[in-house]
């Protein structure tokens, strides 16, 4: 039985005059010693396969072709060896140290976290399989809340003093139903507050265990809104421009987007004008400056927007006038819109320096 608490060269815990490393889990070794306390083979196999202890998990149908019995019967023995496994927790090896080690980095997290962020605190590779055998550990643990992934939860762990599973679920349904009813992200601080939750770590610990929210830049939100979880080009131009708060040239909107915490950020400019030019989203403001649909402007040329002002105003303006309110809504030089005025057949002079619609 090799030793499964090593130890990991970039983290120290100061105990009196000794330094000591920070033990990370073994996880080979633990999960060989608890399959060892189940008496038979065939029982060992199915628990390996089922929670992809050594390799990919597979399928209770999978299981049965291979071991020549029924896709219910894998069901029936591995639900039997983990209520064996779960009753007598206490006395499988190493558990009481692992569920230590769990809890510490639990309640660190905010006394819930992904199985992946305890992978990487835990483990010294965080490999998959790392975190198959972690996710198996914490089911036989009884200090800790276990969360199985679905179409709404990343697997995940609990501190069941603090909530059990139940608890946890519904903790998060009503994160994902306060930002639903805001209807735009919103900063921890703020979902802390309209959700009841007793602080910011709480709260963040349970909304990472949600697969309906995602979180960008400090902010919250629902995992199908763009401003949180951009998934194409386009949706990550338009939470820069949004973030930004104005209009920017495409070249800026390239570099904001190299510098930003995106997943996916390798994109050429070319490709970003392009997507500028195409989504509806994006209104051209001037020379390769664009600005957001939604802030008011309109698309058009120049000669468009002088035609609105002046439909609008329902009466003749001077050049002035009619320069000042382009000027809101157009990032242009002033002898553009001019030389517009003065040589657009839908204009006509009517005055000195006054025009109105031609027809």
């Amino acid at each position: 039985m090799g030793d499964v608490l090593t130890f990991k060269s970039n983290s120290f815990i100061v105990r009196g005059t000794m330094t000591v490393e920070k033990p990370v889990i073994n996880t080979e070794s633990i999960v060989q010693d608890i399959l060892a306390s189940i008496d038979r083979e065939r029982e060992r196999e199915i628990i390996a396969r089922r929670f992809g202890l050594f390799d990919r998990k597979e399928t209770l149908e999978q299981i049965g072709e291979l071991l020549g019995i029924t896709r219910e019967r894998v069901r029936q023995l591995e639900k039997s060896v983990m209520t064996k496994l779960r009753t007598s927790s206490s006395e499988l090896p190493h558990i009481t140290e692992v569920e230590a080690a769990l809890l510490a980095s639990i309640e660190a997290a905010g006394q819930t976290a992904r199985i992946t962020a305890l992978g990487a605190k835990l483990t010294s590779e965080n490999s998959r399989t790392d975190q198959s055998r972690l996710a198996f550990l914490t089911e036989l643990t009884p200090g800790i809340s276990a969360i199985s992934e679905d179409d709404n939860f990343y697997q995940s762990a609990g501190n069941a003093k603090v909530h059990d599973t139940s608890t946890i679920k519904t903790e998060v349904a009503k994160l994902v139903e306060t930002i639903g009813k805001a209807g735009k992200p919103m900063e921890t601080r703020e979902l802390t507050k309209l959700a009841a939750m007793p602080n910011d770590v709480y709260a963040t610990a349970l909304a990472t265990t949600s697969k309906q929210l995602a979180t960008l830049n400090g902010r919250w939100g629902l995992v199908k809104w763009p401003t949180v979880n951009p998934k194409n080009i386009r949706d990550k131009i338009y939470v820069i421009l949004a973030e930004h708060g104005k209009h920017m040239h495409f070249n800026e909107i390239s570099e904001a987007i190299k510098a930003s915490d995106f997943k996916r950020k390798d994109v050429t400019t070319q490709a970003i004008h392009n997507e500028l030019i195409k989504d509806k989203r994006f209104v051209l403001i001037g020379r390769g400056i664009y600005a957001l649909r939604e802030w008011g402007y309109k698309k058009g040329t120049v000669a468009d927007i002088i035609s609105e002002v002046l439909r609008e105003a329902g009466e003749p303006l001077h050049r002035d006038e009619i320069v000042k309110r382009v000027l809101k809504s157009r990032f242009v030089k002033e002898t553009t819109i001019l030389l517009n005025l003065q040589s657009k057949a839908q204009f006509k002079r009517v005055a000195k320096a006054t025009y109105e619609l031609a027809e």
